[in-house]
C-alpha cells in the first residue's frame, strides 16, 4: 500500500504539472525576473497545485478513514487557496499570515493536534504547557510553513528540502510503527518527485507559494503527529530534520536585527544566494543544500536512538558545525564571525 500510494502520486504529478503550468499562465501566475531572482526570464508559478492535487486523488484512493482525516484537508485546501491567491495576485503578508494561522487553527482546534507536554530530562515531572499548548502548537505549524516558503529560492530547492525531510519522517514513522503519517508522507513524495522532474534546473515551472506553503503545512502536522507529547529530548528531532529551513530562517532574522532591518524585509543573503556569490553554479548549489538537508536528517535518525548524554553531546555538535558554517559563508553578515575569531585568537602564539 504505502510504495503503491508513491507511485500512484509520482505518476499523477508528472501527468497533471503541465496541465497545471497552463493553467497558471492563463490566471496570470507567473513570476518576473528582478534584481532579487536568479532567473532571466517570465516563468509561469503555482505549480504547487499539481503536488496537493496528486496527493489528495492518491490519498482518497488509499485511504480508509477519509471522515477522520477531514480536518488535515481542510486545513491543506486553505493553504492552497492562500497559496494560489498569491502566486495571481501577490497578497500582503497579512492576509498570508492569517490564512497560514486559520488553516493551523482548523487541524488544531478541529482536528485535536495539540503538543500539550514534555518530559524534560534529568526530571521526572512533566511541563505541562496548559493553556499555551495551542498557542504553541499553531506557533509551530506556521514557522514552518514560512521556513519552507523561505528556501524556495532556487529551482528544485525546496521541493528537494521537503523531500528530504518527509523521507526522514516516513523513515521514522515506519520504525515507530505509524502507518497513517508514513502513508501520508510518501504520497507527498511521490507528488513532489514528480513535480521535480520539471521544476529541477533548469525549470520549467515554480512551484510558488501554493507548493511552498502547502508542503510546509505537510510538513509541520506529520512532524507534530509523529513526535508530539514526548521527551524533551525526541521533540528536538523534529526541529533536526528541518534543519536547513530552521536554520536558513533563523540567522534571516538575526541577519535582520543586526542590520536594523524589519524582520518581514525581503533580502538576497539567504543560503542559497550565499553559496552562489562564494562561486558554485545553480545545480551545484542545490545538491550541496540537498546534501546538508540529508546530513540532517541522518542526524535525526541517528539522535532518536542516543542516549541521554549522547543525545546532549550530538546537539552540541551540530550547533557548533551550524554556527561555523554560517559564519564561514556569512549568511549573518561578512563580520559576523564571533566563535572563527576566538578560535583564531586561541590559536595564535
Amino acid at each position: 500500500m504505502l510504495i503503491g500510494a508513491l507511485l500512484v502520486a509520482f505518476l499523477l504529478s508528472i501527468f497533471l504539472t503541465p496541465f497545471v503550468g497552463k493553467l497558471a499562465i492563463k490566471l496570470g501566475a507567473t513570476d518576473k525576473p528582478n534584481e532579487r531572482k536568479v532567473h532571466s526570464k517570465i516563468m509561469p508559478r503555482m505549480g504547487g497545485l499539481a503536488i496537493f492535487l496528486s496527493f489528495f486523488i492518491t490519498f482518497l484512493i488509499f485511504t480508509n478513514d477519509f471522515w477522520e482525516q477531514l480536518p488535515l484537508l481542510v486545513g491543506a485546501l486553505v493553504i492552497i487557496l492562500i497559496g494560489m491567491a498569491d502566486d495571481i495576485y501577490e497578497l500582503r503578508a497579512a492576509p498570508k499570515f492569517l490564512g497560514q494561522v486559520l488553516a493551523a487553527l482548523i487541524i488544531v482546534l478541529w482536528g485535536g493536534l495539540e503538543v500539550e507536554f514534555i518530559n524534560l530530562p534529568f526530571f521526572t515531572d512533566t511541563l505541562q504547557f496548559g493553556i499555551f499548548s495551542i498557542p504553541i502548537t499553531i506557533l509551530w505549524i506556521v514557522a514552518i510553513i514560512n521556513a519552507i516558503n523561505l528556501i524556495d529560492g532556487l529551482d528544485g530547492l525546496a521541493g528537494g528540502v521537503s523531500t528530504i525531510a518527509l523521507v526522514t519522517i516516513a523513515t521514522m514513522a515506519l520504525i515507530k510503527g505509524d502507518l497513517f503519517v508514513a502513508m501520508v508522507a510518501l504520497t507527498v513524495i511521490g507528488s513532489t518527485l514528480g513535480f521535480l522532474k520539471y521544476n529541477f534546473h533548469p525549470a520549467k515551472i515554480f512551484m510558488g507559494d501554493t507548493g511552498a506553503l502547502f508542503l510546509g503545512y505537510i510538513i509541520a502536522v506529520l512532524s507534530l503527529l509523529g513526535f508530539k507529547n514526548v521527551t524533551m529530548i525526541s521533540l528536538i528531532v523534529p526541529i533536526i530534520i528541518l534543519g536547513v529551513p530552521i536554520s536558513d530562517t533563523f540567522f534571516a532574522i538575526i541577519r535582520r536585527i543586526v542590520n536594523k532591518q524589519p524582520i518581514s524585509a525581503a533580502d538576497k543573503s539567504h543560503l542559497h544566494h550565499c553559496l552562489l556569490d562564494l562561486g558554485f553554479t545553480h545545480k551545484q548549489t542545490v545538491l550541496l543544500i540537498y546534501a546538508l538537508a540529508a546530513c540532517f536528517g541522518l542526524a535525526a535518525i541517528i539522535f532518536s536512538f542516543a542516549t541521554m548524554w549522547g543525545a546532549l553531546i550530538l546537539v552540541t555538535g551540530i550547533l557548533l558545525i551550524i554556527e561555523i558554517f554560517v559564519e564561514k559563508i556569512g549568511l549573518v553578515s561578512s563580520n559576523y564571525q564571533p566563535l572563527l575569531k576566538m578560535l583564531n585568537f586561541k590559536n595564535k602564539p
